[in-house]
């Protein structure tokens, strides 16, 4: 795709391939990685040919993926020292996703955030989200 800015990165001037391997990058934003924001070295692992979702990605891809976290985790313990990670996949818009080409974040996360110890299912522990009978549309 022509316009996608995970299979042409050159097209976001902020973000740089910080890792890569055969089938896959490990992005970063600029603006994030500056002392005192909660994003301080997160990224996402995309792979380089268009896949949509996770579920589109072939078992070369999914591996080459493994594969390149494991090497961004050791990057990010050297660089930013975090205390822990959050990592996932949003798939489909009502999933969360905002740019369609697959990409799994890997969120570093630190003592000294607001929202230390809080999972990404922190979200949906509240009532605030709950689909009970009343709320589900047919």
């Amino acid at each position: 795709m022509k316009d996608c800015i995970f299979c042409h990165p050159e097209l976001e001037p902020t973000q740089k391939i910080v890792l890569s391997n055969e089938h896959c990058w490990f992005l970063q934003v600029e603006q994030y990685q500056k002392k005192g924001i909660q994003l301080e070295g997160s990224g996402v692992i995309v792979p380089k040919l268009h896949r949509e979702t996770a579920f589109d990605l072939t078992i070369d891809e999914w591996n080459a993926t493994y594969t390149l976290l494991q090497d961004v985790k050791d990057y990010l313990d050297k660089t930013y020292q975090p205390q822990g990670y959050n990592l996932g996949w949003n798939c489909g818009e009502i999933g969360g996703q905002h740019i369609f080409h697959a990409h799994f974040h890997v969120l570093p996360r630190y003592t000294d955030e607001p929202l230390a110890g809080k999972g990404i299912r922190y979200m949906f522990k509240g009532e605030t989200n709950s689909r009970g009978k009343d709320n589900i549309q047919v």
